[in-house]
């Protein structure tokens, strides 16, 4: 049994996601989780909530509520739309949590213990009107590249040009929207990873089997222009983790908090100790995820995320645990994903632009969704969601692949033999044909998954669907009955075993009618498939089923119709 360590990328607490940020990390991690446990191997999943920074204020601020409450709150909402989605955490944490403030002071004293850390004075923009410094996102203007009058001071989201808050024509602070602005002087704390490059470098360099996307990013970061630089850790903000050197206060910077940056991954951490509090363990219970010192050896570490996520994955947050000396997991493995765009354009929670995962579940229940994600996920390029598309291939997929299989096996038999397993008949050649060709599917669906190449995943896994619907078209059970009803009994039989194996094959994708599909066959054995033709024989003669509701509704043009109408690109 291995020992599987799974994150995915954070949301920020501003708001409700949308499927590009569902499908760009949590999803396919959960797809991984689920696939791990399937398969008998112990997991610690964990997720949580991104609660510092400036997003996290300016959304307070617009809901009129104090920060901590708005985090409080939104923080419940995102854990039930995660639980709407069936996404498996082991723990939904919050890197506000007391696990992540102790943590992240900690890193920095060990930082600093090792001279990685050093204070800098620079030049900040101050709004008179607000009375505080403001960090690069609290100040918007237009973007002096491509005209756009709602970007901010460190990037403009219309053409994602870099800038600084100087560059912007007609700054303005996105709090109190005042041109009261001015340049002063501040001391901030900068993380010294630059002087890292060469082992961070080496580290990357070591990662043969990690994703181009992922790697690519990286070595551009590492290497474009001057190459890595060092980073400020710290901003002049009244919410986020308070600045101290472990446990002791930081002469000269009182009233400053963390970057968010720089807190958010160690929340990773964090969160497994959040876990180990919520069920009652100690200390021991989650530093043997991570610390090698304390049994993380043999642990494998994999991060789920969106590309926009990797270079401080792969750089700052390693440079962070490298620097620190201390015999903390590094990462083994980052499944990076491009984007979903929406319709022809792009998803934008701060636009409001695209279908959100509240918006979703109140249409379809939540297999539709993470099966059309996980088969178009963006891994190779960046891909889209279209309504027409999503219609075809849910009608396709899982109403006439995987559903239409489930309800004729299910009806036939009880018309014919009722409903239990029949006994009579011996598999034939098509039969034995059938088992060998399930099994090199399910071999392949196996080295897929492990290889988290979600996509041919997917088409494995409909590949092993269609190899039933198939079998059943070409042996057509309900002609043979008519002239040999023990061959058509065993016909059934087969099927009815593939029913519970497409159910555990299944499970990681669309976990709701895989449930059901085991209900259905009366049976809670969802033990993995090592030995197919095994696995194809478990349900014996004489067990019980019953036959299931519709799986899966097809959508018809007027709901596509009207759906496209209402979710056109803007949210209310």
């Amino acid at each position: 049994m291995a020992r599987h360590l799974i994150t995915s990328a954070i949301p920020y607490i501003n708001g409700i996601k949308h499927l590009g940020n569902l499908v760009g990390s949590q999803l396919p991690a959960d797809l991984y989780a689920r696939y791990q446990r399937g398969r008998g191997h112990e997991v610690l999943f964990l997720c949580a909530t991104d609660e510092h920074g400036t997003p996290a204020e300016l959304a307070a601020k617009k809901a009129g509520k104090p920060v901590a409450e708005y985090c409080a709150e939104m923080h419940q909402v995102q854990a039930a739309i995660a639980r709407g989605f069936r996404l498996s955490f082991d723990h939904f944490g919050r890197s506000s949590s007391p696990q992540n403030h102790t943590l992240t002071q900690h890193f920095a004293g060990k930082l600093a213990d090792n001279d990685l850390i050093r204070e800098v004075s620079e030049s900040q923009v101050y709004s008179n009107t607000d009375g505080r410094f403001l960090p690069d996102r609290y100040i918007e203007g237009t973007c002096p590249n491509c005209g756009y009058d709602k970007a901010r001071g460190d990037q403009c989201e219309n053409c994602t040009k870099q800038l600084d808050p100087t560059d912007l024509i007609e700054p303005r602070s996105a709090i109190s929207g005042s041109t009261d602005l001015e340049v002063r002087e501040t001391k901030h704390l900068y993380l010294m990873q630059a002087g890292m490059r060469g082992q961070l470098n080496d580290w990357i360099d070591s990662k043969q089997d990690w994703p181009l996307l992922t790697t690519s990013i990286a070595r551009k970061w590492l290497n474009d222009g001057d190459g890595l630089q060092d980073r400020g850790i710290t901003r002049d903000l009244d919410w986020g983790i308070p600045v101290k050197r472990g446990d002791a206060d930081w002469p000269g910077m009182e009233g400053k908090v963390f970057y968010v940056w720089f807190d958010a991954p160690i929340e990773y951490i964090a969160c497994a100790g959040e876990w180990a509090e919520a069920h009652g363990l100690d200390d021991a219970a989650w530093q043997r995820w991570w610390r090698t010192d304390k049994g993380a050896d043999d642990v494998r570490y994999t991060q789920f995320m969106g590309k926009d996520n990797v270079p401080f994955h792969t750089l700052s947050f390693p440079a962070t645990i490298l620097g620190s000396g201390e015999p903390w997991k590094l990462v083994d493995y980052i499944k990076s994903f491009n984007y979903l765009n929406y319709d022809g354009g792009q998803f934008s929670t701060s636009q409001g632009r695209g279908v959100f995962m509240d918006q979703a579940l109140d249409i379809l229940p939540p297999d539709y969704w993470r099966w059309w994600l996980l088969s178009h996920a963006p891994e190779s390029s960046d891909s889209e969601f279209t309504w027409e598309n999503f219609q075809v291939s849910v009608n396709k997929d899982l109403a006439d692949v995987l559903g239409n299989f489930v309800s004729r096996v299910t009806k036939f038999c009880r018309s014919k033999f009722g409903e239990s397993v029949p006994e009579a008949g011996e598999f034939g050649p098509d039969e034995h044909a059938l088992i060998d060709s399930i099994t090199a599917r399910v071999r392949t669906y196996e080295q897929h998954m492990e290889a988290m190449d979600v996509r041919k995943s997917a088409a494995e896994l409909r590949g092993i669907w269609v190899a039933g619907n198939e079998y059943l078209q070409s042996v057509a059970p309900w002609t043979t009955f008519k002239t040999d009803p023990d061959r058509a009994a065993a016909q059934i039989r087969l099927a009815l075993n593939l029913v519970r194996l497409y159910a555990v094959l299944s499970a990681p994708f669309v976990p709701d009618a895989a449930a059901d599909m085991l209900a259905a066959m009366q049976t809670d054995d969802d033990s993995w498939p090592d030995d197919v033709p095994a696995a194809l024989g478990m349900l014996t003669p004489g067990h019980a089923f019953t036959v299931p509701e519709v799986a899966f509704a097809k959508i018809t043009d007027e709901q596509r119709e009207e759906w496209q109408a209402r979710f056109s690109g803007v949210r209310a």
